[in-house]
């Protein structure tokens, strides 16, 4: 039976931008099947303790942007720091992936080439158009996806969302959980690759 991985992430996330393509190379290398849950990261950190990053610490919003040049080289990546049309509202792009799970789709093509659009190509993903054009260029339906992407079902399940990733313990994007444990950030992937290789017993909290 294939393992599952939980995925936690905002469309807007540049961290989940920057580990998706390694986590989902690393969960088809381990023939894991991916839950893909879009969280509202602005509710979530609300309930979890966390700070928008525009009422973070100056030294904090200094430090994510070094950190941001790291790994943009890390990883190999080409994208900018503070892209034209970043922040945007994620819930469009979120409810598409939630309508194209809805419909049976796989949402990772159009996860994929969203975060390019953001990160890259300087695209805002809370524009319709520009979403329809994305979901359409991956073969998705895209006018039905964005239709359905308020819909109060959809609605339900971004807030199912994040009720799991409270739940679950999860308090920011990306965020991994194999078997119950949590893995925060992409900089977690290698010691998910670890996990998933060794087949160990997940780790708890001792609190």
């Amino acid at each position: 039976m294939a393992r599952q991985l939980d995925y936690y992430f905002s469309m807007v996330s540049p961290w989940a931008y920057i580990g998706h393509g390694l986590f989902c190379d690393l969960a088809r290398q381990h023939g894991c099947t991916v839950n893909y849950k879009p969280v509202f990261l602005g509710e979530l950190f609300a309930e979890t303790g966390g700070l928008p990053l525009a009422k973070r610490h100056p030294a904090r919003q200094r430090y994510r942007m070094m950190e941001l040049q790291r790994w943009r080289e890390k990883r190999g990546l080409d994208f900018h720091l503070q892209p034209k049309h970043w922040p945007a509202d994620p819930k469009l792009a979120d409810g598409v992936v939630l309508a194209a799970i809805e419909a049976k789709h796989d949402p990772e093509p159009f996860m994929r080439a969203a975060f390019k659009s953001i990160w890259e190509d300087q695209r805002d993903i809370a524009d319709k158009d520009t979403v329809i054009a994305l979901a359409d260029q991956v073969g998705l339906p895209g006018a039905a996806l964005v239709g359905r992407a308020d819909a109060p079902e959809i609605a339900a399940a971004y807030e199912q969302n994040r009720q799991d990733a409270i739940a679950a313990d999860v308090f920011g994007s990306p965020g991994y959980v194999l078997d119950g444990e949590v893995f925060w950030g992409q900089d977690r992937i290698e010691l998910l690759a670890d996990a998933l290789a060794s087949g160990r017993k997940p780790f708890r909290s001792i609190a």
